[in-house]
């Protein structure tokens, strides 16, 4: 699986994991130079608080367009240290 932004490929791995039609990255597979942090979280319920980050590519930003759980639930434990992209992130 590659994740795609600007025309530059944010994370690659064949080490994905799908949890609710997302694709969720390893953090070593997951080109960290182009993720910016973000102040947005968000809650949900059976996954716990999710933190964003920026992509940055090519001088464009794409404001939380990854997100991740530090902390996840017991019952979204398999997500912990890895990434998702949405919001015009192509994941093939």
């Amino acid at each position: 699986m590659q994740a795609i932004w600007n025309g530059r490929i944010i994370a690659d791995s064949d080490r994905c994991i799908e949890v609710e039609g997302n694709q969720y990255f390893p953090v070593e597979d997951v080109d960290m130079s182009l993720l910016q942090p973000s102040d947005t979280e968000t809650v949900c319920s059976w996954k716990g608080t999710a933190h964003y980050y920026d992509v940055a590519v090519g001088g464009e930003v794409n404001r939380d367009a990854a997100w991740y759980y530090p902390a996840p639930f017991d019952a979204a434990s398999e997500i912990e240290g890895r990434i998702a992209f949405w919001r015009g992130v192509e994941i093939r």
